[in-house]
């Protein structure tokens, strides 16, 4: 059986072409200046293999030109132009690409000569989302004769001979009228069509003539007194718009700070200067080039759901995403800036990426490189890394808690916590460095304030040793220490872990003869307060200090802090830690506990349980549950 063709309904198909592929209309001016761009390309290349072929770079040029009164837009370039069989061919097959077929001639040597744009062949055809009718006047360069490809759509075309001073190519598009929902008129506004070309075109590398309004002081009469004032004209001038050569694509030692912060100010509306800029580029496999920058602070709406991260995503100079979320990771989502590639794949419309290897080998380089020069900032210029740390640091820290730890190897090295070494900021390779004679531990505490922490009772016994202690003031801070787990093969382990201290066979010894002697203590105190706590015991990790709170088990109290806050939104937030009631048994306030048991005054003890059950709650940063109560307590002890 012979096989048989699939067949296309050719209005249908071009329907589609000009409704369906294309998110934004302002997208078809992008579109035809890019097909303008890779005309002037082909005859740059071919002066450059054809010595017939005569084109001097300087006077290559693409011009827009807006007509209010005909309702025409025309986009016009001195580049290759078409014959009658290359416009047939070209606008008259849909997705028949001339620019592909141009780079498919050429040898694989040569390629990179020619930066050549399109790829689909459909370009074109945007022009009929924002025109009710499109006429393409051109004329090869090296011919005498030109033609007129002229149509309204998916009813057809006509070619025809005309006239044409000099090789090249006009499209013009004729709006259509103005709706309710549409303004089309907007695209014959040269504010508007400036702002187009800036976004889309801006590095098109030939450059892009518009005439424009300006205005100007006039010259100042011969006659004029001192009573003269300056008067101004509105002057019509021919300027180009696009700034061609772009930053990202001169090399570092060429371009000043001060560009690169200009660059970054304009483009992503930021009225400081960034804190670093970071330029990379890769070569081989996948070619790109990026430009790179850290904001000086947190945007206002940073940590909303509002905000979205992302590089602008450039393919051969032409913008294609303003936001290409896929090129940062989630830790890295403050950063902005640029990435130009060639070998991007995109999709029909060239408004989106097709998700491929050459999109996650740019975005693992982008990581490791930002992972990098952010290193190489705390080791430079830690004061300015301390201010970007002040800006962003939380978002690191909880990058770290996210998918399991999947990234805290990346950024361990990133992380700065205040210590108790002067209460200054300290990384932890900072930490592990300077660990003194035995210490086996990074140690931690949790509090809301550095001051606080140090007044921990349960931080009393490592202190007197001189090692240092991590301030954690932050909710996330617990969860970042039980991802991290340990560094450089050191166990971070918070200051109230009983095994925090290395014992010796007496200490255990001493320990288990206190907790035996105590025994009727703790059973009366676990007695009195019940499912309030799991279980009283003799503190290990007290020195001097009466009492204390800790938990058993995987939460901690900080974590229920955390999750309390969460109650009503969440069913984390009715999850509580397993309270410990740690006692010193050294202390007056144990002396005075066991002698009221021993006189047998078991109010006054059980007065006293609910002093030191109320005390631990404080020191612990957990609520009261009735402050009046408690008052009442205390003050009934001092009859």
């Amino acid at each position: 059986m012979a096989k048989k063709q699939f067949k296309a309904e050719s209005k249908r198909l071009m329907d589609l072409m000009i409704n369906s592929i294309y998110t934004h209309k302002e997208i078809f001016l992008r579109e035809i200046i890019s097909n303008a761009s890779d005309a002037i390309d082909k005859l740059a290349y071919l002066s450059l293999t054809d010595d017939t072929v005569k084109a001097k770079r300087g006077d290559l040029r693409i011009t827009v030109t807006p007509d209010k009164e005909a309702r025409t837009l025309t986009v016009s370039d001195n580049g290759v132009g078409m014959t009658e069989e290359e416009l047939e061919k070209n606008l008259g097959t849909i997705a028949r690409s001339g620019s592909l077929q141009f780079k498919q001639d050429m040898g694989q040597d040569e390629k990179s000569a020619a930066d050549i744009i399109g790829q689909f062949g459909v370009g074109f055809y945007s022009a009929f989302m924002v025109a009710d009718e499109v006429t393409v006047i051109t004329r090869r360069h090296g011919e005498d004769v030109a033609h007129c490809w002229k149509s309204s759509g998916a009813d057809g075309y006509t070619i025809t001979e005309c006239e044409k001073d000099e090789p090249g190519t006009d499209v013009i598009m004729r709006l259509k009228p103005d709706t309710e929902d549409e303004r089309y008129g907007e695209y014959l506004e040269t504010g508007r069509l400036q702002n187009l070309i800036k976004k889309y075109s801006d590095y098109i590398r030939h450059p892009i003539r518009m005439e424009v309004e300006d205005y100007r002081e006039k010259e100042r009469p011969e006659d004029a007194g001192e009573d003269y004032k300056p008067e101004w004209e509105t002057v019509v001038e021919e300027k180009t718009i696009n700034s061609m050569v772009p930053l990202w694509q001169r090399p570092r030692s060429k371009v000043e700070q001060e560009e690169y912060d200009g660059f970054y100010r304009e483009k992503f509306g930021d009225w400081q200067a960034p804190l670093s800029t970071i330029t990379t580029s890769s070569e081989g496999t996948v070619t790109f080039k990026a430009l790179l920058f850290i904001p000086s602070a947190t945007p206002y709406d940073f940590y909303t759901r509002e905000y979205e991260k992302g590089l602008q995503l450039y393919s051969s100079g032409v913008l294609i995403m303003d936001k290409c979320a896929d090129l940062l990771p989630d830790c890295f989502r403050f950063v902005k800036g640029v990435v130009d590639s060639p070998d991007f794949s995109l999709n029909i419309s060239r408004e989106m990426l097709q998700h491929d290897r050459q999109l996650k080998i740019i975005a693992g380089a982008l990581e490791k490189k930002i992972k990098n020069e952010l290193v190489k900032l705390m080791k430079d210029d830690r004061e300015k890394y301390e201010k970007f740390w002040s800006a962003f640091g939380r978002q690191l820290k909880y990058s770290v808690t996210e998918g399991y730890g999947v990234k805290k190897d990346l950024l361990q090295d990133l992380l700065l916590f205040t210590t108790s070494k002067e209460g200054k900021l300290a990384s932890l390779a900072e930490y592990v460095e300077r660990m003194g004679e035995g210490q086996e531990f990074i140690y931690y505490v949790c509090a809301d304030t550095s001051e606080q922490a140090a007044r921990l009772p349960q931080v009393e016994r490592i202190a007197d040793k001189g090692w240092e202690i991590l301030y954690l003031t932050e909710e996330v801070d617990e969860f970042v220490m039980q991802a991290l787990s340990e560094v450089s093969g050191k166990k971070l382990k918070p200051v109230s872990d009983p095994d925090a201290l290395p014992e010796t066979d007496e200490e255990k010894a001493e320990q288990e003869k206190q907790a035996q002697e105590a025994k009727p203590v703790l059973d009366f105190v676990k007695e009195t307060l019940g499912d309030r706590v799991k279980e009283a015991r003799v503190s290990k990790i007290l020195k001097t200090a009466p009492v204390c709170m800790t938990a058993d088990g995987p939460m901690s109290l900080e974590m229920e802090k955390y999750f309390s806050k969460l109650e009503g939104s969440s069913p984390m937030g009715a999850m509580k830690a397993e309270r410990v009631l740690e006692l010193n048994p050294s202390s007056a306030a144990y002396g005075a506990l066991k002698g009221a048991l021993e006189g047998e005054d078991k109010a006054r003890a059980a007065k006293y349980v609910e002093v030191l059950y109320h005390q631990a709650l404080l020191i612990a940063g957990l609520p009261i549950e009735d402050p009046a109560a408690y008052t009442e307590l205390v003050c009934s002890l001092m009859n």
